[in-house]
């Protein structure tokens, strides 16, 4: 009866202390970034210590991190595209929780007996490497997230501005325009700095960026129509068109709901 006895109060004890253990091991949490998936414990947290977690648990928990860091570093690595850059923004909001656990971990990690056993030295090595390289790229986020916002603005610029022109063409000339009017109903300067103004008639004055104005007359005017051009005229009106309305590719990012920077008008 007495090795009975023992035996139960062995039992007893082992369950009790496993109760015990389940208890304090930190909950698994899930964080997802894009399509990839990882689940941790936060074990500083929990003021839990990783050695004591079960080290095949352990070991898919940091590979799982790993590879959802190694995931993200590749897809956000030239965010031009408004996916990648969602991504690297929404990663600038959510990320930084999740790395500190993973670093505290890895950390850890260096006083487990079983550290050099299995993948660990690995997973270690890789993991410092990748928290390295994704700390770096949060930092560069705003600058990245900037510029491909820009970018974006600028190629929307150029799809809509034979649009931005076609309007103000029809809000200026009439249907029938005289040649030798110089009525200028459009201007527009590229990302190299050279302008160009438009005239009703079909008549333009173009400068480069170091530049003299011309006047650059369309093909098949007849004789007529030249003795009616006056270049002054047309250089003159070039002259004074208001610079603050000329259609310029956007330098900065346009505030939120607003059009990239354009205007057009008339004047001559």
């Amino acid at each position: 009866m007495t090795a009975i006895f023992r035996r139960l109060a062995l039992t007893g004890l082992g369950v009790a202390l496993g109760a015990c253990a389940t208890k304090a091991a930190p909950p698994t949490q899930r964080y997802a970034l894009g399509m990839a998936r990882a689940d941790y414990r936060d074990y500083a947290g929990a003021k839990a210590n990783p050695c004591d977690a079960e080290p095949r648990w352990l070991s898919d928990e940091l590979t799982a991190v790993n590879g959802l860091l190694s995931r993200f570093l590749q897809d956000t690595e030239a965010p031009q595209q408004a996916q990648q850059a969602a991504l690297l923004q929404e990663a600038t909001r959510t990320l930084p929780p999740v790395l500190k656990v993973h670093e505290g971990t890895l950390a850890a990690l260096q006083q487990c007996g079983f550290r050099r056993s299995g993948a660990f030295p690995e997973i270690a090595r890789r993991g410092a490497e990748l928290l390295k390289a994704t700390q770096a790229r949060l930092a560069e986020a705003p600058a990245a997230l900037e510029a491909a916002a820009l970018g974006e603005a600028r190629k929307r610029w150029q799809e809509e501005a034979p649009q931005r022109e076609a309007t103000a063409r029809g809000s200026w000339c009439a249907d029938k325009p005289q040649v030798g009017q110089a009525l200028l109903y459009y201007a527009r300067q590229d990302a190299e700095g050279r302008t160009e103004w438009r005239f009703c008639d079909g008549l333009r004055v173009e400068q480069p960026a170091n530049g003299a104005p011309q006047l650059v007359e369309p093909e098949g005017l007849s004789a007529r129509d030249r003795r009616r051009i006056q270049p002054q005229r047309y250089l003159d009106a070039a002259r004074d068109f208001p610079p603050e309305e000329v259609d310029r590719q956007p330098t900065r990012v346009p505030a939120k709901e607003t059009a990239p920077e354009s205007a057009s008008g008339g004047n001559g």
